[in-house]
């Protein structure tokens, strides 16, 4: 009896009856990240050509200050590693691009900034930005290139996420 009894009055409670259930307010509308992200990515590969690089480009998108899940692309410009040659053990692009998003996502710092000691799996080097978007942190990274030149690339793939997300 007494289940006939709660599950009546949970049948009957305010919420459950048409029109009196609290409708959350609508987001904020603003594009997808894949479609944001695709033109950064974009912008960023046509950067890197025009400097004759290549390498690996990544953006990535998370909300809050403390990361727990994010949205990430990556695309291949040219190159994802350099081979081992004689007394060169070679480079793996890929895991060097994401060792600096990572980076960046504890820190909320740009990649190399040297703010703390790197830690195990981070490399320290510089190539990638963040920046506080509207509604959360926004990440362009590339390695293949010389610091400098990595940066530049960020800078192309940065200015689309800042104006999409």
């Amino acid at each position: 009896m007494r289940a006939h009894a709660l599950a009546l009055l949970l049948l009957l409670s305010p919420s459950t009856l048409p029109g009196t259930a609290q409708t959350p307010a609508p987001a904020e509308h603003h594009p997808t990240f894949d479609t944001t992200a695709d033109a950064a990515l974009a912008a960023m590969r046509a950067r890197a050509e025009e400097l004759n690089i290549g390498g690996v480009a990544v953006v990535a998108y998370f909300e809050g200050e403390t990361i727990q899940s994010w949205s990430s692309k990556m695309l291949v410009v040219g190159r994802y590693k350099d081979d081992p040659k004689a007394g060169d053990k070679g480079s793996n692009l890929l895991a060097v691009v994401y060792s600096k998003a990572a980076e960046m996502a504890d820190t909320h710092k740009n990649s190399g900034s040297q703010t703390r000691p790197s830690m195990t799996g981070e490399v320290g080097w510089q190539g990638g930005l963040i920046e506080r978007g509207r509604s959360g942190y926004v990440i362009a990274a590339f390695s293949g290139g010389k610091s400098e030149d990595d940066l530049k690339v960020s800078e192309a793939g940065l200015a689309k996420l800042k104006a999409g997300l």
